[in-house]
C-alpha cells in the first residue's frame, strides 16, 4: 500500500481545562501511528488560555499547527480553515473531530485504514452497533437522533447517524466541499456534508462520543431547518448540489 500522510483538524475554543488530557490522548495515537500532523484553530470565541497553550505546544512539537483565526464567523469556518492549511501542506486525508476528549483519538486508525481501503468518506457514527453516545442529556440525545431521521427522511440518505463531527476524507474530496457554497453556520453543517457527499464512496465506523457539547442554541436549530428545508426543495426540483467521487487513490 502506498504510504499516506494524513492531518487531524480540531477547533478549540475555552479548552484550557481539558488541553492536557486531549493533547496527551492526541499525541499517543500520533505516535504509535509514526505519521500525522494536528492543525488547531482558535479564533475569538475562545477566552481562556487556549490560544496561549496552543502556541507553546506548536513550539515544542512541530506536528502541532496553530491557527489564529480572529476572522471566523462560526465553528464551519474554523473546519474550512484547517481544511484549507491542511490541503496545502499536501496531506492525502484530513480527518475533523472535537476537542475535550469528546471525540476519543484512538478511533483515528480505523480512520486512516478504512481511507487507505478506497473510501472517499469516512463517517462516525454513535448509532452502530459499537457506537455510543454517553454523558450527553436527553434533549441532545433526541437532536442527534430525531435530525437523522429527520434528514434521512427528506434528504433520501440512509445513514446510521447525520450529525457526528467526527469524520475523514479524502483530499479530492475536501478540495471540492472547499468550492461549495455551504450554507450551514452551526450544528447542521455536519449533515450538509454528509448530504454533499452522498455520491462519495462512504462508510460508517462506530465512535464513542462521551462528553457534553455546548447548549444548542435557539438560533442553530432555526438554521439547521432553514438549511435543510433548502436542501430537501433542491431534491425534490432536481437541482441538489452534490460532491463528486474522486477520481485517483494516492
Amino acid at each position: 500500500m502506498v504510504p499516506c500522510t494524513w492531518a487531524v483538524v480540531v477547533p478549540m475554543a475555552n479548552e484550557e481545562q481539558e488541553f492536557a488530557p486531549f493533547i496527551g490522548a492526541l499525541g499517543a495515537v500520533m505516535d504509535g501511528l509514526g505519521s500525522g500532523s494536528a492543525y488547531i484553530v482558535v479564533d475569538r470565541v475562545s477566552r481562556d488560555r487556549t490560544l496561549d497553550l496552543c502556541r507553546e505546544l506548536s513550539a515544542r512539537d512541530r506536528r502541532f499547527h496553530t491557527i489564529w483565526a480572529p476572522e471566523n464567523r462560526s465553528v464551519v469556518d474554523a473546519y474550512l480553515g484547517g481544511f484549507r492549511e491542511a490541503l496545502r501542506d499536501g496531506h492525502d486525508f484530513v480527518i475533523e473531530m472535537d476537542a475535550g476528549l469528546s471525540h476519543d483519538p484512538r478511533a483515528l486508525p480505523l480512520f486512516i485504514e478504512r481511507l487507505q481501503e478506497g473510501y472517499d468518506c469516512v463517517f462516525g457514527s454513535r448509532f452502530l452497533p459499537g457506537g455510543s453516545m454517553e454523558e450527553s442529556n436527553l434533549w441532545r440525545r433526541f437532536l442527534s437522533r430525531g435530525g437523522t431521521f429527520l434528514a434521512n427522511l427528506l434528504l433520501g440518505t440512509e445513514l446510521a447517524d447525520m450529525t457526528s463531527g467526527f469524520q475523514g476524507f479524502r483530499a479530492g474530496v475536501v478540495a471540492r466541499l472547499l468550492d461549495c457554497r455551504l450554507r450551514s453556520t452551526a450544528h447542521f453543517y455536519q449533515t450538509e456534508v454528509r448530504y454533499l457527499m452522498r455520491n462519495c464512496r462512504v462508510i460508517e465506523i462506530p465512535i464513542h462520543y462521551r462528553a457534553p457539547s455546548p447548549r444548542v442554541s435557539r438560533g442553530a436549530i432555526a438554521n439547521a431547518l432553514g438549511v435543510l428545508a433548502y436542501y430537501a426543495w433542491q431534491r425534490f426540483t432536481g437541482r441538489a448540489p452534490a460532491i463528486t467521487p474522486t477520481d485517483t487513490h494516492p
